[in-house]
């Protein structure tokens, strides 16, 4: 794995170096935001994880998640904050982020939650915009694991699509997201539910985070079609496609 840990305390770095060698991960870091979006831009298809500093000089972490979202919309971001404010952490995930660590942290903590998120970014090839999901389903490697005429999905590729139209740039947590919900169409999963299903450890409670994430993954959707992520007040959301016609 090669790793860009975006940390402007050097001791961190150097500390978290050490472990990255361990793991056997190829690790390199930046130290203000400057550096790190000129630095992620120069190779951005090298990246395998990237971890980010919300404090940093120059330009912060909301502006850094920013800039690498505009060049790569699926490169896994893990948000290393101090600050332990719900509305810090949410805003993290809104800008791009995937998961985020409080600091102070436990250097296995990080390591442990990179390996979550690393299995669940596995990508394969993309099709290209002008193909059509009949031209990319005759390929034996993309046969779909979820299909209900209106809504296709493959877990080996990674993709989505609503009425024949992918839906582009799904970060790892929001593919995820979308196939926990998918492949119980109309079952309504409580946010405590999701948290359990999507995420691998405990987020004790935080169920602003599946917010924040549902919130990004329904403007995807939107994108190509109607909205297929509904909310079921009160409880949580469901996957319900079946007003989802073509117009």
């Amino acid at each position: 794995m090669k790793i860009l840990m975006i940390e402007d305390n050097k001791s961190v770095s150097e500390m978290m170096q050490m472990f990255f060698k361990k793991e056997g991960w190829d690790a390199h870091f930046a130290y203000d935001g400057e550096q790190a979006v000129q630095l992620f831009n120069e190779s951005p298809d090298e990246w395998d994880m990237i971890t980010l500093d919300l404090n940093l000089p120059k330009l912060d972490g909301m502006q850094v998640s920013a800039e690498i979202r505009k060049i790569s919309p699926t490169v896994p971001i893990i948000m290393l904050t101090a600050r332990d404010s719900e509305s810090d952490q949410v805003l993290g995930l809104e800008m791009g982020a995937d998961d985020y660590v409080t600091k102070p942290f436990s250097p296995i903590t990080l390591i442990a939650r990179i390996k979550a998120l690393d299995r669940r970014a596995k990508i394969g090839g993309k099709i290209t915009d002008h193909e059509t999901v009949s031209d990319s389903a005759t390929k034996e490697e993309e046969k779909f694991d979820i299909d209900t005429g209106k809504f296709q999905l493959n877990s080996k590729t990674r993709e989505a699509y609503l009425n024949g139209k992918q839906i582009n740039d799904l970060t790892p947590k929001e593919f995820d997201l979308l196939r926990t919900l998918a492949q119980k169409p109309r079952q309504v999963f409580s946010r405590e539910q999701l948290l359990q299903l999507v995420w691998d450890y405990e987020y004790y409670g935080d169920e602003r985070t599946v917010d924040a994430h549902i919130k990004k993954l329904r403007q995807k959707i939107e994108k190509v079609g109607p909205q297929i992520i509904q909310t079921v007040w009160g409880v949580g959301y469901k996957f319900d496609d079946t007003g989802a016609d073509e117009s």
